[in-house]
């Protein structure tokens, strides 16, 4: 299958189209406060070394290298790394930004201290999922840190719109949810993450109500 027609390349074009604008860029400016806190709890064990999947505008990748990370940073969006390596220019900040797939993350076995993927590897069926958190798993150092968000099947959107695959909705009628969003309850995650132990799972909302995420904090084992 071609890069054009993989089911994903909907999803990098919408999320390419939204990052080349500034109202489109509105909210995804900050990082979340919960990702900072789980690298700088890391930071006395010496330089981290991260991996930011789906870095989009570079609000993560930005915030690791702050404090002191050293970072890879890898999205599908061209304008959203452009915007990005920007900003990262600005900063005075040293980012190794890549144009590239959660599919094949372009890092060496078992070298990240650190993966972050916030709002990304839910963007496609249950294989899509499996495969991003094998190449996930792949790239940690035994013990390293994993750190992400995956749908709830409490979210309002769960069931709507066309089943695609199993528990994989699109709802051609919304932009940013037209195409494949993969949802899961505990039990379904759980299993999903077989070789790591999770240290961290609460379900809540985000942004607005019904809108709920799963948010995980696991070790690879």
């Amino acid at each position: 299958m071609s890069a054009a027609s993989h089911p994903l390349a909907s999803a990098v074009g919408a999320w390419d189209r939204r990052w080349s604008l500034a109202e489109g860029r509105e909210g995804w400016l900050e990082p979340e406060r919960t990702v900072v806190e789980t690298v700088a709890a890391r930071r006395d064990l010496g330089q981290v070394v991260a991996l930011d999947i789906g870095c989009g505008v570079g609000r993560h990748a930005l915030a690791l290298a702050q404090l002191g990370c050293r970072v890879t940073a890898i999205d599908g969006s061209a304008a959203g790394l452009d915007f990005a390596r920007n900003a990262s220019a600005t900063a005075g900040l040293d980012i190794d930004f890549r144009e590239g797939s959660m599919l094949e993350l372009p890092v060496a076995d078992g070298t990240q201290d650190y993966v972050l993927a916030w709002n990304v590897i839910y963007h496609g069926d249950a294989d899509v999922v499996q495969h991003c958190i094998a190449e996930i798993r792949r790239v940690l150092k035994p013990g390293g840190i994993y750190q992400g968000t995956m749908l709830s099947k409490r979210n309002q959107r769960f069931g709507r719109g066309q089943e695609v695959a199993h528990d994989t909705f699109v709802i051609p009628e919304e932009s940013d949810k037209a195409h494949p969003h993969y949802y899961c309850n505990a039990a379904e995650l759980v299993a999903l993450f077989d070789g790591f132990e999770l240290l961290s799972l609460v379900d809540q909302e985000h942004g607005q109500p019904g809108n709920w995420h799963w948010h995980l904090v696991a070790t690879r084992l």
